[in-house]
């Protein structure tokens, strides 16, 4: 285990981190992945934004509420799969995080996937696609496509998949979002996990 992965705690948490000055500056709190620590669906984003680092959880903003929608419409729901970022503190004004800032953070990284053993790992748009496949990547006309990666010593499967706000500024984009998500549901076996089960029978 790395050392910064010594440094997650039982729910895949960094308590405390000082190694990238400017993201310490900007954030006002370590932004960690969400959802179950054994979850089989894994997302893959590039960093938090403004509303992520208020409310302390990936996806919050509009682009949170692309991906949700994306999840409902494949029978997943939010709590069903795990959520995360390359980085796990807000760049200051979102600006992507350098190539240090993301070496900075990849053991965590590491570590959270390590732990969690994933069945499918989902990249949500061009940084974390590159940082995982460690190569440039055309993301629009890659968007969709499966590839096995050596993540942290293991074989990983790795969905890639465009960033749900490309959505809101290309609405063409929306219907290929949606089919890669249901995609993502069907590939891990999790499909339709999220909208049937006994559990959620009350909330209707």
């Amino acid at each position: 285990m790395t050392e910064n992965g010594d440094a997650l705690d039982g729910d895949l948490r960094v308590p405390s981190c000082e190694r990238c000055p400017a993201l310490v500056e900007s954030r006002s709190r370590i932004v960690d992945g969400v959802g179950p620590t054994d979850a089989d669906l894994l997302f893959v984003g590039e960093g938090p934004g403004a509303q992520e680092d208020e409310r302390g959880e990936p996806f919050v903003g509009r682009s949170g509420d692309v991906l949700d929608d994306a999840l409902r419409d494949a029978g997943l729901a939010r709590a069903d799969v795990r959520i995360t970022n390359c980085v796990r503190c807000r760049p200051p004004d979102n600006r992507d995080p350098t190539t240090e800032e993301l070496a900075n953070c990849r053991g965590y990284l590491d570590a959270e996937i390590d732990r969690l053993d994933p069945e499918l790992i989902v990249t949500l748009g061009k940084v974390p696609s590159e940082h995982l496949l460690d190569r440039s990547v055309a993301i629009t006309s890659e968007s969709g496509e499966v590839v096995d990666v050596r993540i942290a010593g293991a074989s990983r499967r790795v969905l890639l998949s465009v960033h749900p706000a490309a959505t809101l500024y290309d609405r063409s984009q929306r219907d290929g979002f949606f089919e890669t998500i249901a995609r993502a549901g069907e590939l891990s076996g999790t499909a339709g996990a999220g909208s049937g089960g006994q559990s959620r029978l009350g909330e209707f």
